[in-house]
């Protein structure tokens, strides 16, 4: 598992160093699940302009009848949201079969950001944990880096 975070141990944000790869995520189904349809919004949109298809669920309910119709290839999810959080999710989609979606790359992105959520959401079951604001460049490369299979 790999683990990224916003900022080095200094608190400075990481500088895009090196151009993301457009077609990493050409064609890419990802699923965005948060309960806020700002930022839902706004990621489909980061998402979108490089190439992905997304969907958007308001909900942990909502998002996990959204995986499995959707055949989604890759889960950006928040993990505070009311009645069924994000960790609840993805013990959901992880108790599926590989073949309904249950391996599918995920990536936690809360405002719950000390070591232990990020444990927690690794425990869980998410691949990688982000934490909000997000910068676009960094989600753009945890996306990509999970949907080329080389987390």
């Amino acid at each position: 598992m790999k683990i990224v975070s916003n900022a080095d141990a200094s608190g400075v944000p990481p500088q895009a160093t090196e151009p993301l790869i457009s077609s990493a995520l050409a064609d890419v189904r990802v699923l965005v699940v948060d309960d806020d349809a700002d930022l839902r919004e706004l990621l489909s949109a980061i998402l979108g302009r490089e190439g992905a298809f997304v969907t958007t669920a308001d909900s942990a309910r909502s998002g996990f009848v959204a995986l499995v119709t959707s055949h989604a290839q890759l889960l950006v999810s928040d993990i505070d949201m009311p009645n069924e959080d994000g960790y609840s999710l993805i013990r959901r989609v992880r108790a599926l079969d590989v073949s309904e979606g249950g391996a599918i790359p995920a990536i936690a992105l809360t405002a719950l950001q000390t070591a232990a959520d990020r444990n927690d959401a690794l425990v869980a079951g998410f691949d990688i944990h982000l934490g909000k604001p997000v910068f676009p460049q960094l989600l753009l490369h945890a996306a990509a880096t999970l949907a080329s299979g080389k987390c």
